[in-house]
Parts: C-alpha cells; structure tokens; sequence
C-alpha cells in the first residue's frame, strides 16, 4: 500500500523521519537532473526551442505545387474557429534523445492558431509513385506530407480506418497521427474544391495557395479541423484534427474540410494566405528576431 502524507515533513507524525530523507534526496537529486536537462521546464523549454524553429517555406515561381516543395496547410476558419495550421502535438514525452534530439513516432497532431512557418508547422510534399522531386504534382494524384528532417524526425501525416480503439480523442472520427511509416495510410490527394470542377481539374497541375481538399486516399476521407473540439497543447489550446468529410446542403464539403497549401511569397519574405495580411508581417518580424536562421 502507497504512502501517503497528511502532513508536511516538520510534524512529527507517522514516518516524519523518512518523509524527511526523502525530501532531502529530492533536494540533492535537483542540481543533478538540471545538468543533465531532466527538470521538467528544461524539458519543455527544449521542445519548445527547436520545434517552434523558423522554417523557410518554398517559393514557387509558377505558382504551382511540386514534389519537395516545403509548405503549411493552414485553414482559414469559419463559424466559431479560427484560422489554423496542421501543426506537430509533441510534448516532452514524444521527445528522444538517440541517435540525436528530436520527435519519436507515433506523435499526435493538431491544428494550431498560431501561424507561423517552422519546423512545427512545415511539411514537405513527397512522391509516392516515383514521381521525381521538383515535377508538378497534379490533381487526384497521390503523394505524401512528411515533416522536416532533423528535430522534426521525417515523419508521415498518417489515417486508417477508425475503430473503437483507434479514434480521434475527442469526436471519436477517424484519427489523424504522425508515424514513420511511408505506407499506403500516409497517402493522400488533392481535389479540387468545387465538386461540379473536379472533373475539369482531374490531371491538371495544382497551383499554391488556394482552396482545396485533401483526401486520405485508402479511406476517402477529407483532413478536416474542428472547431468545437479544443484541445490542450504545450503551446495553446488547439482545434482537435480528423479525417472526416463534412457536407453541407448541396452535397459539397464544408469550410472544415477546405486547406490552402501555402508558400512563401516571390521575395521568399513570408507566407502567402490569401486574405491573410498579417501573415506575412509576423513572419518578416519572426526572421527579424532570429537572424541566423
């Protein structure tokens, strides 16, 4: 049976003299885990230091998306919700530290309100048909969404089918994770918004930062966030992200589902997200404020 203390250390009642050990080895063993980085603010002040690390998105020229481009998939809100950005769930539990510092799969994901592009909020578009890095990626092709190397371990934005035991936290809809598989389950594509265009668009290039849909191509279902899910995260509360297609009336997808897929602007200065001004200034007053990167 587990000790427990009604008291503090200074009454002498019960087992006052091991209570009073035990607190001066937990005194002795402080200084001991700060120089090893164990105390818990260290831990999560690390965390925050590298994953919050500003990130250079890709600028594209044409104006289309290419295999290796380096982007943020950021939804622009509606009714009730914020605009938001896939972003890295890690918490000092998800870090490793062998080989080196960084995220361990599996790693929850979120949809965070604070957009700015870093290592937290940056994936990169990756061929899965042997499509070679910098050809367009086109509509209703499938391909992958892999963090950054590095801290950000390469992982894989991942789904598979929900079942009882394998469901997101708070809807109970499909699950969206971060794993290092680059298995059929982190497959996904992009549709065009507009369902009577889609036909149209088949095959065609897709160009960066405008609405569209992405898909999870084994189970069908659209990456969507809600917004009458909020969780809590080490950085912020934060919209809870699922595979899941929401339609409206008419048969088409609802805001929930719609992304933009965002590069960095001509002058490679900040994000581009249309009707998004700010954007762009947080991210120059960003780099302003870190200059090696």
């Amino acid at each position: 049976m587990t000790h427990s203390r009604n008291y503090s250390s200074k009454v002498k009642t019960g087992n006052w003299f091991e209570d009073v050990l035990f607190e001066e080895d937990a005194k002795k063993d402080c200084p001991e885990k700060k120089e090893r980085g164990e105390l818990l603010a260290e831990k999560v002040d690390f965390l925050k230091q590298n994953i919050l690390r500003p990130v250079n998105l890709t600028v594209t020229n044409d104006g289309r998306l290419h295999f290796g481009n380096v982007v943020m998939l950021v939804n622009m809100g509606g009714e009730k919700r914020e605009c938001s950005a896939v972003s890295i769930n890690a918490d000092i539990n998800s870090l490793r530290r062998i080989p080196s510092p960084g995220i361990q799969a599996p790693c929850e994901v979120s949809a965070g309100r604070g957009i700015q592009a870093c290592v937290r909020t940056a994936f990169i578009i990756t061929s899965v048909d042997g499509s070679p890095e910098g050809s367009t990626l086109h509509f209703e092709q499938s391909f992958a969404l892999k963090t950054t190397s590095g801290f950000a371990g390469g992982l894989y934005l991942t789904s598979d089918m929900k079942s009882f035991e394998k469901c997101a936290k708070k809807s109970r809809l499909q699950e969206v994770t971060l794993n290092d598989s680059g298995s059929f389950v982190s497959w996904w594509k992009i549709v065009h918004f507009e369902p009577q265009e889609r036909l149209e668009y088949e095959g065609q290039p897709v160009p960066a930062n405008v609405r569209v849909l992405i898909k999870h191509c084994k189970t069908n279902q659209a990456l969507a966030v809600l917004g009458q899910h909020v969780i809590w995260t080490t950085y912020d509360n934060e919209y809870e992200l699922t595979a899941h297609t929401f339609l409206n009336s008419c048969r088409g997808e609802q805001d929930n589902n719609h992304w933009i897929l965002c590069t960095s602007d001509s002058a490679g200065k900040g994000l581009v997200i249309p009707n998004h001004p700010q954007s762009a200034a947080h991210n120059e007053e960003l780099t302003q404020a870190n200059p090696d990167i």
